[in-house]
């Protein structure tokens, strides 16, 4: 008759224990459990989350002194709900935290973190290859973007931040920035032009168009006239993507 409080009671023990980890300093410790042990089970949970997060993220450690890192990762450990438990889901979890602070100190805090995590991602990622043709013509073919290559923008220069360089305001151009998982595992950025990323991107936003389409389209956006010339252009840039393996060729599944 009584059985069902029992797991409401583990419950609400469970929420009174998890609320003070958390945040110790405002939670007071549940009733009935050796203080000591209690510290010692806190610190390990905080000081495993705080190695995790320096490693994902050494530039930001850098930056940060001891006092502005201890309290950011206590803030995400006390005010975050992660949506994952896997360990390796963390740094995203971070990234989530920081979307949510405003104003951020530094302001290209999230942006780097983004940065930093991207690396981790990519070394982790099992995502395949689509079907394609790697001798396939990439202008009258479907060129196909490897999962593991992404094309990414960010407003401030996160490649270029560390200790010696710390911008107060980001610049008037975006970074445009490729980074892609080499066949060995190894992770690999570069820079990007304008056109680079924009092709990256429409490839992206519409797999269904030729590599010909495509250049046609970009070049009435970028408002060349002569298209032809932009096209052979083109060709020559989605023929250094395939040989860089961010183009493995093109689409052989039917549209």
């Amino acid at each position: 008759m009584h059985a069902p409080e029992a797991p409401e009671r583990l419950r609400a023990q469970q929420l009174s224990l998890t609320r003070h980890l958390r945040d110790p300093a405002h939670v007071p410790a549940p009733e009935g459990i050796e203080y000591r042990r209690l510290a010692v089970y806190r610190d390990l949970l905080f000081n495993n989350v705080e190695s995790l997060l320096a490693g994902n993220f050494p530039v930001i450690r850098t930056l940060l002194d001891d006092e502005q890192w201890q309290a950011l990762v206590h803030a995400f450990f006390r005010d975050h709900r992660c949506q994952t438990p896997l360990f390796t889901e963390l740094g995203r979890e971070f990234i989530r935290f920081l979307d949510t602070i405003e104003p951020l100190d530094p302001p290209f805090l999230a942006e780097l973190a983004h940065y930093e995590w991207v690396e981790l991602a990519l070394q982790i990622s099992d995502a395949a290859l689509p079907a394609h043709d790697a001798d396939g013509d990439l202008l009258d073919g479907r060129p196909v973007l490897s999962p593991l290559a992404w094309p990414l923008a960010y407003a401030w220069p996160v490649h270029r931040i560390g200790p010696e360089h710390r911008p107060a305001t980001p610049p008037p151009t975006p970074t445009l920035l490729l980074v892609r998982r080499d066949d060995d595992g190894t992770v690999r950025f570069s820079e990007l032009s304008p056109l680079a990323f924009r092709l990256l991107q429409r490839m992206e936003e519409a797999p269904h168009l030729s590599g010909r389409m495509q250049l046609e389209a970009l070049a009435r956006e970028a408002g060349s006239d002569d298209v032809a010339a932009f096209v052979e252009h083109g060709r020559a840039l989605l023929l250094q993507m395939r040989q860089a393996r961010v183009i493995p060729g093109i689409a052989t599944a039917p549209e």
